[in-house]
């Protein structure tokens, strides 16, 4: 009687199992969709080269003009774009910016004055607020979203889930450009 040699077969299967597996990888990646991020609205290419001029565009912008945002007519925040080296737990445990919206209709007020206290109407304003897990729950909002109210810039969005938020905007002056970036979350009413 002959001995049988399974050890080709135990290659042949794992060669195989193996093979299968990086095709269904590459399968699997080349479906995966890929969402380019756009923190204040620039590719990250572009602000990876030029963070330091939305940095020194920031100083600027204060040095001549008074800005607020405020959420809910309750969190008040200037200029900040310090929460995108911040982790979204960081946020949850110990930020400020925690519970800036609610699930359902939120309002956004925009003040911008300059030094002497006078209203800046020719504010082009660009905002965005989105999941920062993707982009199916982008909002984007252009000036002619928001009406000029008792000197504030003001629009309404509707959140339609509770969870974390990431807000990014530019506001534009005809000489200056002020950034933010803001991660918060939704509640429940």
């Amino acid at each position: 009687m002959k001995k049988r040699n399974f050890w080709p077969l135990l290659f042949i299967g794992l060669f195989s199992f193996t093979l299968s597996m990086i095709i269904w990888t590459i399968y699997s990646a080349v479906n995966t969709p890929v969402h380019e991020d756009e923190t204040f609205l620039k590719s990250y290419q572009d602000l990876d080269e030029h963070f330091n001029d939305v940095v020194n565009s920031n100083k600027a912008f204060s040095s001549k003009y008074n800005f607020q945002i405020v959420f809910n007519d309750n969190k008040k925040f200037d200029l900040i774009i310090d929460d995108m080296f911040k982790a979204q737990r960081v946020i949850e445990k110990s930020s400020l910016h925690k519970n800036s919206f609610v699930k359902g209709k939120n309002k956004v007020a925009v003040l911008v004055t300059d030094k002497d206290g006078n209203i800046v109407n020719d504010l082009e304003i660009n905002f965005r607020i989105s999941r920062p897990t993707n982009h199916k729950f982008t909002m984007d909002f252009k000036t002619e979203d928001f009406k000029l109210e008792n000197g504030e810039f003001v629009t309404y969005l509707e959140l339609p889930l509770k969870g974390n938020w990431n807000v990014t905007a530019n506001f534009k002056t005809s000489t200056d450009t002020g950034y933010l970036y803001i991660k918060s979350d939704a509640t429940e009413q």
